[in-house]
């Protein structure tokens, strides 16, 4: 009887357990997704900010290391 209890102890604790780590998991899996999402917006305002910066390099008539006529 000891031993039946004992066994029904230990499968409880397993049970809660594992649970606890499939709340975890799921936990994470919802972190991670969102990060995802954060960092695939991040990229494509980078990219949008290079074209931007690209457009605006070859629009300037004189070259970017020519000193302003004031010096």
């Amino acid at each position: 009887m000891a031993d039946d209890q004992s066994l029904s102890e230990r499968i409880e604790a397993l049970e809660v357990r594992l649970t606890y780590q499939d709340e975890t998991i799921e936990t994470l899996n919802q972190t991670v997704t969102a990060q995802w999402k954060q960092i695939d917006a991040l990229t494509r305002q980078v990219a949008a900010l290079g074209d931007r910066l690209a457009q605006a390099e070859t629009s300037v008539a004189a070259p970017a290391n020519e000193r302003p006529p004031h010096y």
